[in-house]
């Protein structure tokens, strides 16, 4: 009995090593920079319709109001994390940016989507964002070393927590 557990632990090993993984089972494809650009619309995360959407005038005026806003919204978009796609941001009508993250960090966005017209549904929130995290963020957008040694204050700021993103063709 002792022999042959010891023959069946020593086997072990061999039976998983003839398994593929999935990784050697996906082809490799060669992606051109065409290719990537028309993967760039879609949607992304939960569905999002686009009936119920409002400007980012109006998500403005709301956050003003109330300090939260939650619904969708029609923007374009302004930059991406160039490591991830694991956040970008939208222009506001006050000339200040509002960084939009996805809901339990659960989708990204694509790396070359800047400048594509958006519909995100979701919270938004003003508040104010301490100086690591505003440092950390500037490293992901691949800011120099000196832009980011020039933060040096926390930072009143917009946030939007997507649950789903609507990405439309470049017009």
């Amino acid at each position: 009995m002792k022999k042959v557990s010891i023959l069946i632990l020593a086997l072990l090993p061999l039976l998983f090593a003839c398994n593929k993984s999935k990784q050697d089972e996906v082809s490799e494809e060669v992606v051109t920079e065409s290719d990537v650009e028309s993967q760039v619309p879609g949607n992304y995360g939960e569905f999002v319709s686009e009936q119920g959407v409002v400007s980012l005038d109006q998500l403005y005026k709301e956050l003003l109001a109330d300090g939260e806003f939650e619904g969708k919204v029609v923007g374009q978009i302004k930059e991406v994390c160039t490591k991830k796609g694991c956040w970008m941001t939208l222009d506001l009508p006050n000339g200040e940016t509002m960084r939009v993250t996805f809901k339990d960090y659960g989708f990204f966005v694509p790396l070359n989507a800047h400048g594509y017209p958006v519909i995100i549904e979701g919270v938004a929130t003003r508040s104010v964002t301490d100086v690591a995290t505003l440092k950390h963020y500037a490293e992901d957008a691949g800011k120099s070393k000196e832009e980011i040694d020039e933060i040096t204050a926390p930072k009143e700021e917009y946030a939007f927590e997507a649950i789903g993103v609507v990405i439309k063709e470049n017009a």
